[in-house]
């Protein structure tokens, strides 16, 4: 996740302090600088002397002083929300939903700065390498935060403006100063990272493909399981390589289950477990469940087992046509850490005439989909923000199916371009990437890239993309990966004009098969055919940190390079 782009680059380089090594920033983390220096090296140095006027001392210094500035301005943004909020009854039905989605956000955002806060306050030198990646994960965070709440906004009509007016403008200048907090945090406190270009092979995990998970359960809990799963549909497991499980309860619209709707058996779960004490397991039943989900930041490690794709089915089809933002057309939402899903079907049926339509929206931090299939046409998988990994997972859609700011790997998945309304064209992805310093990006590996049934007879008429910069940073790779011949040969799409084709960070490593020739890409300065080192940075182990959190989840992944 330390990986820079040349953007980035050319901005450590300016740096006067030579922050190359953990030893050498912890030396001169507190030698007293004027600001301007410490400025000069940020992505606003005009706005990163206005917060830092009149102050003198180190980046540390700097740095406590901006993050307690954006937890300060984090308070003062969430007030204002709520205000407007208390008067709603004066408000349209899209500006409502805006402001619920700012109000949401900006709870997380006060909660992550009051972390980095704590973080900061608590140390001089750099941090341990796994605290800088959580607390750099949870400020790039608040940023995809602010910019989602920003994007509501500005989907709303012109009837609210005064709302509109008075919270765009205060986010212009919070954006700029979480930008000032993020970038003093990266560079006083996170250490150079090293990048491992050698993996353990997780053999161990190799066994459990196709839904299958290593659980261990009391016997009571292992009796439920196997009775829900029915006669002769026992899981493999193996006691030495299990995933702990503390407790379980069954969804099922017969009511044979504890509970006949998703919902319910999520409000039964119990708040904030620790990791360490097993995972709270919600058996889902083969059927269609029409429900809307949110699950909360409270409901940590849960786990969600179905009874396999195109079985367990979860399905809605809210979009951005029908009035609700494309952040809150989710059909399933979730923002609590170490969340796991397993063997369940996402589908968004909003149509392509509906535009943005989103199955799943993910926020959560170490979160693992694995063998799931996400259903959709435009935005059908929003890698929202955080740490994420996919595996074995289908995933259809059209405009941007797969878009976010999320850290994420899509390992071993097989992506279906399907086909879109007359006239549009497909963009596999979407990165929303806004500042060099975010450690965000997507990276799909081992991945199979083949038309859905519908766009077969069509692939001569309609483009199908890699990607395209949604945002100025925008950050997506593809490795090793088989890429069918519907790929259009440049790969690539603007998205307006030159915006972002020297920023963004687009790169290609060994990838097979008829679209995967580079020879006719497109020669953007952002776009590059890169070699295993580069490639190495994009990885499991060195992009998710995920050698630290994974094997918990029992679900199977390959740590770097194939």
């Amino acid at each position: 996740m330390a990986f820079k782009n040349l953007s980035a680059l050319t901005l450590c380089v300016s740096l006067v302090l030579p922050f190359l090594t953990p030893i050498s920033i912890a030396a001169n983390n507190r030698a007293v600088v004027p600001p301007e220096t410490i400025c000069n090296s940020t992505v606003n140095p005009s706005f990163c002397k206005t917060v830092l006027v009149n102050q003198n001392g180190s980046i540390v210094d700097y740095g406590r002083i901006s993050v307690r500035k954006s937890l300060s301005q984090s308070r003062k943004f969430l007030n204002s929300v709520n205000s407007f909020l208390q008067g709603k009854s004066t408000l349209s039905l899209p500006t409502i939903r805006a402001l619920e989605d700012c109000q949401f956000l900006a709870e997380l955002n006060f909660e992550y700065l009051s972390n980095a806060l704590d973080a900061v306050d608590k140390v001089s030198n750099v941090l341990p390498t796994n605290q800088a990646e959580d607390q750099q994960t949870l400020l790039s965070a608040v940023l995809t935060n602010e910019e989602t709440c920003l994007e509501g906004l500005q989907q709303t009509t012109t009837s609210d403006q005064r709302v509109k007016s008075d919270l765009i403008s205060s986010l212009s200048n919070d954006k700029k100063l979480h930008s000032v907090s993020l970038g003093l945090f990266t560079k006083g406190w996170v250490p150079e990272k090293k990048i491992s270009t050698s993996w353990k092979t997780n053999g161990r995990h190799l066994g459990f493909r196709n839904g299958r998970l290593p659980l261990k359960m009391s016997n009571r809990v292992r009796a439920i399981y196997d009775s829900a799963r029915g006669h002769g549909r026992k899981l493999l497991q193996d006691n030495s390589q299990s995933v702990l499980v503390r407790d379980i309860v069954v969804v099922s619209q017969d009511g044979s289950g504890n509970f006949t709707t998703i919902n319910d058996a999520i409000a039964a779960a119990p708040n904030n477990t620790v990791a360490s004490d097993g995972y709270f397991l919600i058996f889902v039943t083969q059927g269609v469940y029409q429900e809307y989900i949110s699950i909360a930041k409270n409901k940590k490690n849960l786990m969600m087992v179905g009874d396999g794709i195109n079985q367990t089915i979860i399905t809605g089809d809210h979009n951005v046509v029908d009035n609700f933002t494309t952040f809150n057309s989710a059909t399933f939402a979730v923002v609590a850490q170490g969340f796991v899903a397993v063997n369940i079907t996402f589908r968004n049926t909003a149509g392509p005439s509906k535009h943005q339509a989103v199955a799943v929206r993910n926020g959560a931090d170490m979160s693992t989909f694995y063998s799931c299939s996400f259903e959709g046409y435009q935005d059908t998988l929003y890698t929202h923000s955080l740490r994420q990994f996919y595996r074995e997972c289908d995933i259809y859609g059209t405009v941007d199916f797969i878009f976010g700011n999320a850290a994420v790997v899509l390992q071993t998945c097989n992506l279906y371009p399907r086909l879109p309304m007359s006239g549009q064209f497909n963009a596999i992805t979407a990165q929303g990437r806004t500042d060099p310093n975010q450690n965000t990006g997507t990276s799909i590996h081992n991945a199979t890239i083949k038309p859905a049934a519908d766009l077969a007879p069509s692939v001569g008429i309609v483009k199908t993309y890699l990607g395209r910069p949604w945002k100025e940073y925008s950050r997506t790779v593809y490795m090793q990966s088989f890429m069918d011949s519907f790929i259009n040969p440049s790969g690539w799409r603007e998205w307006s004009g030159d915006f972002a084709l020297s920023t963004l960070y687009y790169a290609e490593y060994n990838n097979t098969g008829p679209g995967s020739n580079t020879t006719n890409r497109v020669t953007w300065p952002g776009y590059h055919v890169i070699n295993a080192t580069d490639a190495a940075n994009f990885t499991v182990s060195n992009f998710l940190d995920g050698d630290n959190w994974l094997p918990q989840t029992g679900v199977p992944y390959i740590s770097g390079l194939i």
